[in-house]
């Protein structure tokens, strides 16, 4: 294992700012693996960790395949990390907005040119995300819609659903898309959670990482668990429900679980006064996709996304 500074700016406050990379193996570049980008990622921070601490036994194990080389960040914003705030903790600008970066612009222009100079040549690009509503999905790879999407080589993780959706314009600043433009297969990995530990579906995720390192030539043995048989579908066939009114809510279902038409699934209830003012309805059978996860809910928020079943 190699140690890198990618990069390196000083503070007034605090110590220098570093972005630190692990390199495994020697060779092509083969895959990059890129942590936390935002400061409550900590599930996606844990989960890197783990990779890495698996990869430097791996590597001692003479694991890693001749002529390859796997890099990991776990970590692309510890001040926020340290602080937390989600984004950048000096002006809450989106580090994974600001891609492919700008090396004379803007603090996190010149973060993201410095993340993106050292991964763009891997042949694939894994981001441990997180969704931009609040709340938990069942772990799955995520791609970018953009015409060089590889549903085939998304599969390669075994976990249980591959989703893709067309970017929007303000998606081209996203680190997988200009992977994607500058040739990486790229792919999002959600693991579930975002600002909690869930052991489970960490211990998922990692292996997911791994049984692609394996599946791809970098690794000599598999040093995962079975697999899924993933399914592929495109995000438009979500059934998205939205809260009617604002106040507290209450989930009765979890991401994962199944649902039947009519079932209630949520209940919101008045802060003040304790009633049930409404009570979410699944207008479908399906599985949980996903599930906010917050106490507390505005009009209009989505609070599940089900996917249907056949």
């Amino acid at each position: 294992m190699k140690k890198e500074i990618i990069f390196e700016m000083t503070s007034p406050y605090r110590d220098k700012f570093r972005i630190q990379a692990y390199q495994f193996g020697s060779g092509e570049p083969s895959v990059a693996i890129v942590g936390t980008m935002r400061g409550d990622e900590i599930h996606q921070q844990y989960i890197c960790s783990q990779i890495v601490n698996r990869l430097k036994s791996i590597e001692r194990h003479n694991r890693i395949c001749d002529g390859k080389s796997v890099l990991v960040i776990p970590s692309c914003n510890p001040f926020s990390l340290n602080v937390s705030r989600r984004f950048w903790a000096m002006d809450s600008t989106d580090i994974n907005r600001m891609f492919p970066g700008y090396d004379k612009g803007e603090t996190t222009q010149r973060i993201a040119a410095a993340i993106f100079k050292a991964v763009e040549k891997y042949e694939y690009g894994m981001q441990l995300s997180s969704f931009y509503i609040p709340g938990n999905f069942i772990p799955h790879v995520r791609m970018l819609d953009t015409g060089y999407q590889d549903n085939e080589s998304a599969k390669l993780f075994g976990l249980p659903y591959v989703s893709t959706y067309k970017p929007k314009p303000f998606d081209t600043t996203l680190l997988n898309y200009n992977w994607q433009i500058w040739n990486t297969k790229a792919f999002s990995i959600y693991g579930g959670e975002t600002n909690t530990i869930n052991p489970k579906n960490s211990e998922q995720t990692i292996n997911a990482v791994l049984r692609f390192l394996f599946k791809i030539g970098v690794l000599n043995s598999d040093v995962s668990f079975p697999a899924y048989e993933s399914v592929c579908f495109d995000e438009t066939i979500l059934t998205n429900l939205k809260a009617p009114q604002s106040g507290i809510f209450v989930r009765l279902k979890e991401a994962g679980e199944n649902v039947k038409k009519g079932e209630s699934i949520a209940k919101i209830i008045d802060p003040y006064e304790g009633d049930v003012i409404e009570e979410i309805i699944s207008p479908i059978n399906a599985t949980v996709f996903f599930v906010y996860n917050k106490p507390l809910t505005l009009q209009n928020a989505i609070l599940f996304k089900l996917l249907k079943q056949n």
